[in-house]
């Protein structure tokens, strides 16, 4: 991540509204302590094990006939003073809502899972700390998923981290009432077989 310089520290309503003017649309930015931060591009893989991701949360609310599931790092407060605005990967709401009721700016509700894909330019370290982040906002579980390693590492507040592998089967775990998933269909395309991915 590139640090840009900043005259004064943002709140993240002022950010949100730089982040949208026409000079700065074309970029993915953060709000880190109240300073911007260029986030950059991070490729074909990531993208589609975050489309993998989302359509398995999208059929699982569409079961349930109630729920929510974000992509494109959609902003997420989840510190003030200063304020800090994450872009999840990927963020799941199960509370019933319609399109009427969502906000045009940031979010500020506290998401029931958020999952982050690893992706070239990541350290684990700096994913951790947007774990911590999350689980202090009250997010009660957060999922890593690792392409390169093709595993999903699983984080709940005062609980040891877990990990899954391509021959697990992952669970709502208490989260997501009745939901389950084979961690290999978030690495595979239709056809593909579930094997490691080759770096």
């Amino acid at each position: 991540m590139i640090a840009t310089t900043s005259t004064k520290l943002m709140t993240a309503e002022e950010f949100f509204e730089w982040a949208n003017r026409a000079e700065n649309s074309a970029t993915l930015y953060e709000l880190v302590d109240g300073e911007i931060v260029e986030m950059p591009s991070p490729g074909e893989r990531h993208g589609t094990v975050c489309a993998n991701v989302a359509f398995e949360f999208g059929m699982y609310i569409r079961k349930r006939k109630a729920g929510q599931v974000l992509t494109n790092d959609t902003g997420l407060i989840v510190r003030r003073n200063p304020d800090t605005v994450r872009g999840p990967d990927v963020t799941l709401f199960l509370e019933k809502r319609s399109m009427d009721q969502l906000e045009s700016g940031h979010l500020k509700r506290v998401p029931d899972l958020i999952v982050e894909v690893l992706s070239p330019s990541d350290s684990f370290g700096q994913t951790l700390r947007r774990v911590d982040q999350y689980l202090a906002l009250g997010v009660p579980m957060v999922w890593v998923l690792e392409p390169e390693e093709r595993c999903v590492h699983q984080f709940r507040l005062k609980e040891l981290r877990k990990r899954f592998d391509m021959t697990d089967t992952i669970t709502g775990n208490g989260v997501l009432p009745e939901f389950e998933c084979r961690v290999a269909d978030f690495f595979t395309l239709p056809g593909d077989e579930p094997t490691r991915m080759p770096s």
